[in-house]
Parts: structure tokens; sequence; C-alpha cells
């Protein structure tokens, strides 16, 4: 049962809310932009706008939902944020064991917190772990993630803000390319995206292109859904394939 327009996965789980930013990606954070809205409409989860938040009282929520579902983990925030106390993921984690049915994606721009929080505690299975990488700066974050061991392994390289280069794809299991939206949209161009998809290629990564978002294939700024999401006429949209850890 698909409940959100994230089209890389089926629900979204937020037992944190709130962030900060860290890197060029962040600037015109979606997140951020609807949080505020939701705390002036009144939403009790977002009385704190966009700080950093933990909801205690949300941690048992997928609990309630028995149709086995891929689970995108904090959309509104960052699960590695340095407010959320590791003994907060612990609980988190927790209930991702008891919940053994759901997938769980967590995407962070934290890798190094990432990675010394599993540094001393075991990934569960049906735990996909990924690191933001939206600019050349931002590449170091696969160093982290590419020694954790986990079922799946992954990139979200959106918005996608320059050409990535050559990138080491060792121990990633799928990559997402997706450009910015909103009024204050930076332009993404379509060589950027091929340059990520030839390399994925190579390497048999599964590629999933999400959009274009404010800004068209041909340089032209209008509404994303206008856009779309084809590349070079095409909807390229592949899952990882889940791989059973020894």
């Amino acid at each position: 049962m698909r409940t959100t327009k994230i089209e890389w996965t089926e629900r979204t789980w937020n037992p944190v809310t709130g962030c900060t930013k860290i890197s060029s990606g962040c600037e015109h954070c979606y997140a951020e932009v609807m949080a505020r809205r939701l705390c002036a409409m009144g939403n009790h989860k977002y009385q704190n706008g966009f700080k950093s938040t933990t909801h205690a009282d949300d941690l048992f929520e997928p609990l309630r939902w028995k149709t086995p579902s891929t689970i995108f983990v904090c959309s509104m925030s960052d699960l590695f944020h340095k407010d959320v106390p590791f003994e907060f993921i612990d609980k988190v984690i927790d209930v991702i064991k008891m919940t053994s049915r759901h997938n769980y994606q967590i995407l962070t721009k934290r890798a190094d917190r990432m990675a010394e929080y599993f540094a001393s505690r075991e990934i569960p299975k049906n735990v996909w772990v990924g690191v933001t990488v939206e600019s050349q700066a931002t590449i170091f974050r696969l160093d982290y993630l590419r020694n954790l061991k986990a079922t799946v392994k992954f990139i979200s390289c959106e918005p996608l803000l320059e050409d990535l280069g050559k990138l080491n794809l060792t121990g990633i299991d799928w990559i997402i390319v997706g450009g910015e939206s909103g009024t204050q949209a930076r332009p993404m161009k379509e060589e950027w995206i091929l340059n990520i998809k030839e390399q994925a290629d190579v390497k048999h990564i599964p590629f999933f292109f999400k959009q274009w978002g404010t800004w068209g294939s041909d340089g032209i700024k209008r509404n994303k859904k206008s856009n779309g999401k084809l590349l070079q006429g095409q909807v390229v949209q592949n899952m990882p394939i889940v791989k059973h850890l020894l």
C-alpha cells in the first residue's frame, strides 16, 4: 500500500522530525518548508518547527501496518542528526527488528555518525542504508557507507547539483538520481545523470531516475510535473535486488 508520493518507497515513518543544514543539498530543503507549513497549521508534531525533535509516541507505528511494506525512515529529518541520542536510535532499531515483514530505508547525510553507530551494532537484515551524494564535496560519504554490512547499500544523488566525475561504486547496490524542485531550484544537466548511470550500468547496479524537478531536460524552468521523469525518452526506475547476508 503506497501512502507517499516518494516513488522509491511505499510508506514513510517519522519518529524524528526536524534537522539542520549540513551541505549544499540542504539549501532548499523540502522538509523544512513542509514542517513550517504544518507548524503554522497547528500540527502538534511540528510545534517545534524544524528543530530536531524525537517522537517516542510514534515509535510503534509500523507495528500497526500489517501489509509488508518498504518504509523510508525519517523523511522529515535525519535519523543520525547529532541531536538524536544513540539511545533513541536503539529504540528505532528495536521496532525495525520487531517488524521483519517490512523493509526499512535509512538515508543520511551524516555518514560518519551512522558508521559510528553501527560500528558496535548489527544492521538488521531488513534495513537498507544509504547516503546522499549531491556534489563532489560529499562523495566522501561513500567511504563510510561501503564497508557497512547491510542487505542493501544505496546512494541518493538528489538534488544532483553538479557532475560527480568518476565514482568508486564498490559495495553499492542501488543509485537514485533526481533534480531539485521549488521556486529556487538549481538546474541539473542530462550529462551529469548519464555519467552516473553509465558507471552504474558497468557495475550492474540498479539505477532509479526519480524526476527532473523544476528544470527540464531542455534547460527550461517549469512545473516539475510537466518536466516529468523521462531519461532519454524512457522511464528508468530500477529497484535493488535484495540479497541475503551470510
